[in-house]
């Protein structure tokens, strides 16, 4: 018998190792004989594929190596030959070989094009002067912040998904942000009128301005060349230090021009179905590709989906082919969520709209509805919560089972519950994963948790934006199998806030990064790092603001102080139980005076100081420190106040000593740190002025001693509480109290107020009465000792602050020029106050030291 020789391997260049190429290698190695290829890699930027998706992540204090998409020995293992920084310059169809910019030729008998796109920068006059950048790579953006450092006021042309990221990123260097965008609106292709103006509304809150309708017409230089201004096309001159370009992409198909391929009237390499070429040997996927059905497709979804088709018709294999993709997006620019899917504008014959706007909270939602009640499309701004159900309802293309309305509803006010998704929706736009495929994985491949159904099924692998719906999708088929499900905090901890929390106090775990490594995976996000900076605070974890804690806070606690609408923040100082000296009251007003700052009574008991900048901090704090202040933590998830009526010191009616009482228990709870905020109230008799019962912990005097309230809320979905125990002396209810606290906080969910806890708790208040009253779980002394940890380890986070000059380091407007007032946040006169200019009035900044009289609404505001 003769044996045959192997067949020789075939060579298969892979031009561009961006996303879409990495995932294109994903693909082919996992087809039956991609072993019998050589296959090697020539890209262009000096580094493997990373994720671009999250450029900007970079200016949150992540690095390169944290966006890398290619998993170590991946490319070892399957025998690819990477070269990096050495782009392919010609392509020799008859010859089947390409030239690289070092003069290399190498061979191919397959020959995928993966170039991507290049950011259009439009011909005006100066757009190459030095100081003007794009925003695409990594080293574009190591460009920008280098050039950002002397800067202090930045214009992004754009106000595409692009040029909002790219504003975002100038805002995070430190500089005044302005956007320019050629449309009536930003993000034009994906938010119509309402939502754009949500949008605009939010983002100018935040800082930046922008200014629509409107176009680059010049970029300006100085008598060194660089960028001085830039000129729009309405005549007007925006003083700038830097230009960003994000105004769109266009394919990079000069490769394909420059051989005889043919390519799209607006770009854009032709390919079919296939993602064949007119070359057979020659095949285009991702942005570079104009697709079968003429469009060139900008997202990662479709670039993947491009991927995989030409993985497969590479093996040979069939499979459904790749005619179009959707465009749904689902993003948080400058901190404001939006999203927009399938037919966003109702073009479609007959369509309607159903809204739901609130612009008190910044939140818009629009559904487009079809003539036979099916869902086409919508848009969301402010709150993204829906869009994992509403996408594939949309893509599914059946009509509704519920109305509408109920769709966009907040929830409590009529919002329909979860709405049962056809099997062939598709749950995973960037991997064309439907709602089918995942119940199939868990009921037929074994699947019993949400990483085990990603691996199985790559669905929520790509953007990240169907995980929610995933998840729960997951929870649901799992539970109808009789499998016992788990609910982890997030996708990088399978244990929920209440394990983590007990796996920190148990081992004495003392950092993020620490718990990420031993009971964790991944990188985090901005779910678990702010929970666990939480459950460490709790636990007596340090300051805040020292080593890797700092970044893990929220926006509030960076800085210790609450973060207003337009970029300025404000100060609240304790006063326990609402008690407060001549003195005091005189301290507060002169720095209010001196700083311009605007004040108010909150309705806990407290002075609000209101338009501060961050490099103005400090010294605020230094002066209400010096007088005996403290901070009031209106920042954090802390407590925040225990208000008190003037009781039977004062009150013919009262019966106790309400201010003693709610001066102790605040001094006692300070700076505790819990899930969600806390409030509390002592009223010294059954007259209820304090409002004691509508408070996460409330006390009413009675003649006997003290009743004890829990569970209480007010805002919007407000709670009456609940009577936990009555004629309390103090010893027995300060211990009580103690336990409840750090029984809410040993065991509630990440942002779950205690009237919520208190309902989801199993046993509800009977339960809570047996662990804290009547020690039915053992547990009393744990919770004591947590108590005492607190109150003996308490510090002033203000002043410790000021005692540390590395922690002040960041309170700087601007890094390079410490001491400089932001630009951007200004201010006008009303009612003898100040407040934040609106957009199109002439506001003015304060500066300090310099003390800032404001006499009222009819007077100017004088600076000496």
């Amino acid at each position: 018998m003769t044996s045959h020789p192997p067949d020789p391997p075939r060579d298969l260049v892979l031009v561009g190792h961006g996303m879409v190429g990495q995932r294109f290698l994903e693909a082919f190695t996992e087809q039956p004989g991609a072993g019998r290829w050589r296959v090697t890699v020539l890209a262009e930027e000096p580094r493997p594929a990373y994720d671009r998706v999250h450029l900007s992540s970079l200016f949150d204090g992540r690095t390169p190596e944290d966006l890398a998409l290619c998993p170590p020995g991946f490319l070892a293992e399957h025998g690819i030959d990477l070269r990096l920084g050495d782009p392919v310059t010609a392509v020799d169809r008859a010859a089947r070989t390409v030239t690289t910019r070092a003069g290399r030729q190498v061979r191919y008998d397959a020959l995928v094009l993966a170039t991507g796109s290049a950011p259009f920068v439009p011909p005006v006059p100066g757009h190459d002067a030095a100081g003007c950048h794009v925003y695409r790579t990594i080293e574009d953006l190591d460009a920008i912040r280098a050039d950002a450092a002397p800067a202090t006021t930045g214009v992004v042309v754009g106000g595409g998904l692009l040029g909002l990221e790219a504003a975002g990123a100038l805002r995070a260097t430190g500089l005044s942000t302005h956007v320019v965008e050629f449309a009536p609106r930003l993000m034009a292709v994906q938010v119509d009128e309402g939502g754009g103006a949500v949008l605009r509304r939010k983002i100018e809150d935040l800082g930046v301005t922008v200014h629509t309708s409107a176009a680059a017409d010049a970029v300006e230089t100085g008598p060194t060349g660089r960028v001085r201004a830039l000129t729009l096309s309405d005549g007007r001159e925006l003083a700038a230090d830097l230009v960003v370009f994000s105004a769109g992409i266009r394919p990079r198909d000069a490769l394909a021009r420059d051989c005889g391929l043919p390519v799209g009237v607006r770009g854009g390499i032709v390919v079919d179905e296939r993602c064949r070429t007119a070359d057979p040997a020659v095949l285009a996927i991702g942005e570079c590709a104009q697709a079968a059905d003429g469009r060139v497709y900008g997202l990662v979804a479709p670039g993947y989906q491009m991927a995989e088709t030409a993985a497969r018709e590479l093996a040979g294999r069939p499979g459904d082919g790749f005619a179009g993709a959707d465009t749904s997006t689902k993003l948080k620019l400058l901190g404001v969520d939006v999203a927009s899917f399938g037919d966003p504008h109702g073009a479609a014959e007959g369509a309607l709209d159903v809204l739901y706007s609130d612009s008190r909270l910044g939140v818009y939602r629009k559904l487009v509805i079809g003539a036979d009640g099916a869902l086409l499309g919508g848009v969301l701004v402010g709150d993204t919560g829906a869009y994992g159900a509403l996408r594939p309802l949309a893509a599914a293309g059946r009509p509704l089972t519920v109305p509408p309305e109920q769709l966009v509803l907040p929830a409590g006010s009529g919002a329909a519950g979860p709405v049962a998704l056809p099997d062939e929706a598709v749950l995973c736009s960037c991997h064309n994963v439907t709602q089918g495929t995942v119940r199939a994985a868990v009921h037929e491949q074994g699947c019993d948790s949400v990483g085990a159904v990603k691996k199985c099924t790559r669905a929520g692998t790509g953007c990240g934006s169907c995980l929610k719906q995933l998840a729960t999708v997951v929870t649901e088929e799992l539970a109808a199998t009789g499998v016992a499900t788990r609910t982890g905090l997030c996708e990088h901890f399978p244990q929920t806030r209440a394990e983590l929390y007990e796996i920190v106090r148990v081992t004495g775990i003392t950092g993020f990064s620490e718990l990420l490594d031993r009971y964790g995976r991944g990188e985090g996000c901005e779910v678990c790092k702010p929970t666990v900076a939480s459950v460490l605070a709790s636990l007596g974890g340090g300051h805040i603001l020292d080593g890797e804690q700092a970044a893990l806070q929220d926006s509030n606690d960076h800085f210790l102080a609450n973060l207003q609408r337009n970029g300025s923040y404000s100060v609240v100082p304790r006063v326990p139980g609402g008690e407060i000296t001549p003195e005091g009251l005189i301290t507060i007003g002169e720095i209010a005076r001196d700083y311009g700052l605007y004040t108010k009574i909150t309705g806990g008991q407290r002075i609000d100081l209101l338009g501060a900048t961050v490099d103005q901090l400090p010294g605020i704090w230094a002066r209400l420190v010096d007088a005996g202040f403290e901070s009031g933590h209106a920042y954090g998830k802390a407590l925040r106040t225990v208000k008190s009526c003037v009781g039977e010191t004062w009150c013919r009616y009262g019966v106790q000593d309400s201010v003693a009482l709610a001066i102790e228990l605040e001094l006692r709870y300070r700076g505790l740190r819990s899930p969600h905020k806390l409030k509390s109230a002592v009223s010294g008799c059954a007259r209820e002025c304090a409002e004691a019962q509508s408070k996460d912990f409330g006390v009413i005097a009675t003649s006997a001693g003290w009743n004890l309230y829990v569970g209480g809320n007010g805002g919007m979905t407000p709670r009456h509480a609940d009577l936990l125990a009555a004629d309390l002396d103090r010893e027995t209810l300060i211990r009580t109290i103690d336990r409840y606290l750090m029984f809410y906080i040993r065991t509630a969910d990440r942002l779950e107020r205690t009237s919520v806890w208190l309902d989801r708790l199993e046993g509800g208040l009977d339960h809570l009465r047996a662990v804290v009253v009547e020690d039915a779980l053992g547990i009393a002394a744990e919770l004591d000792e947590l108590m005492i940890r607190h109150i003996d380890g308490y510090q002033d986070e203000w002043a410790a602050t000021l005692a540390d000059p590395e922690r002040l380091r960041r309170f700087s407007s601007f890094v390079n020029a410490p001491g400089t007032p932001d630009p951007a946040i200004t201010f006008v006169p009303e009612r003898g106050q100040i407040r934040p200019a609106r957009p199109g009035e002439d506001g003015r900044v304060l500066t300090t030291p310099a003390p800032v009289l404001v006499a009222g609404p009819r007077l100017e505001v004088l600076t000496p």
